[in-house]
């Protein structure tokens, strides 16, 4: 097998999983990406934020209700009592500007120092924002709450987190849903928004990547079955990955993951 065509396998595969566990499949992808394959660290980047468009893809079909009743929604949307007549539409709108504002901001503005970073630097740097995204899971882990009502400190706080979840090693599902859970919102419900939520966000990362600098790594051949893979198997493990989050503390998981690659960044760089 080519050893491009191997890669981009590998890759769709891990994005088809890792997206649904919220331990930052774009850190995950980007340290395998530098460390094994051996990419710079910007390219791995981008191509790791670029398979993000995949698993849109797989969450656009798996919640193809929900999203066609936010569709069916839309005209009954007035900006004078929005959050009171369309709660679910308006959060999802605000939160997705405030994520595109703060995402587009981190991308063009830290993300040139992420990328200039090499090796055990980089390595670290992703572990201690694994570990961060794990205390915030761990605060929230207790917080089940039962508030119904979404209000616009919700959408900008979960916009928010979302945005800063361009960074490897900030999980997008941890962040979005350990916030919703912190503002008193119940577990399924936090799952579910946090999720719809993503379709807009991965698709807006995937043709930020595509207009910046063009697909980074495989040529567009390889990089379409990159794609197609994260897809297809995003949609088929979507279903058990979630059940097994609801059961498992992801947050030790996080915090593991994270301290084992500062370690290992250390070690790279002394």
């Amino acid at each position: 097998m080519d050893d491009s065509l191997a890669l981009a396998l590998i890759v769709g595969l891990l994005q088809g999983i890792f997206e649904w566990l919220p331990i930052s499949s774009e850190g995950q992808i980007t340290l395998y990406l530098t460390v094994v394959e051996g990419l710079p660290v910007g390219a791995a980047t981008r191509f790791s934020l670029f398979l993000h468009a995949g698993t849109a893809l797989s969450a656009t079909a798996y919640y193809r209700r929900e999203v066609a009743e936010v569709v069916r929604s839309l005209p009954a949307w007035r900006p004078a009592n929005a959050f009171e007549r369309t709660p679910e539409v308006t959060f999802l709108a605000v939160a997705t500007l405030a994520s595109g504002a703060v995402g587009v901001a981190v991308y063009a503005t830290v993300g040139e120092a992420v990328s200039a970073l090499t090796g055990g630097a980089f390595v670290a740097l992703v572990g201690v924002l694994l570990v961060a995204t794990g205390l915030l899971q761990r605060a929230a882990a207790g917080a089940f709450g039962t508030r119904e009502t979404l209000t616009l400190a919700d959408a900008l706080l979960v916009g928010a987190m979302q945005g800063l979840a361009i960074l490897p090693g900030v999980s997008r599902s941890g962040g979005t849903t350990g916030a919703l859970l912190l503002r008193g919102h119940d577990g399924p419900a936090s799952f579910r928004l946090s999720f719809l939520l993503s379709i807009p966000a991965a698709l807006g990362a995937g043709a930020l990547v595509v207009l910046d600098e063009g697909v980074p790594a495989l040529d567009p051949a390889t990089a379409l079955i990159a794609l197609s893979a994260s897809a297809v198997v995003g949609y088929l493990t979507i279903d058990a990955l979630m059940r097994i989050v609801e059961r498992v503390a992801f947050w030790g998981v996080c915090v593991g993951l994270g301290t084992l690659a500062v370690i290992g960044g250390a070690v790279m760089l002394v």
